[in-house]
């Protein structure tokens, strides 16, 4: 009988040393969105396209892994809704006309605006 009052008491002493060890540490979450998180350099965001760098090879639309992403044609068009950011594209890209941006808020209700297309000099 005594264990099975003991034992209660117990644990709601420990869970109380428990609050009180992290109730003093600095907070790991941000406050978010007044507050961004510092990416590092590895980070990969959404690409950008410089139209006055391509060259129309197509290699961007072969390598990436998200077949249908990347359509070359008499426009460049990117749909970020099925982007996996690997970033191959980039990597491949021979004259550097795809660049990595560190932009990761893409959020929105409406799909359409996931995607980029713009005209190819």
């Amino acid at each position: 009988m005594i264990k099975s009052f003991i034992y209660p008491i117990k644990e709601l002493i420990k869970g109380l040393l428990t609050v009180l060890k992290n109730g003093f540490k600095e907070k790991v979450t941000l406050e978010y969105p007044e507050k961004k998180k510092v990416l590092n350099n590895n980070f990969r965001g959404k690409i950008k396209y410089d139209k006055t760098k391509c060259i129309k090879c197509k290699i961007c639309q072969k390598v990436c892994p998200a077949k249908g992403t990347i359509e070359i044609n008499e426009t460049f068009k990117i749909d970020y809704s099925q982007c996996i950011f690997c970033a191959n594209c980039v990597e491949f890209c021979p004259k550097g006309a795809l660049t990595i941006t560190k932009e990761y808020e893409l959020a929105t209700n409406n799909k359409n605006e996931l995607i980029f297309n713009e005209g190819i000099n």
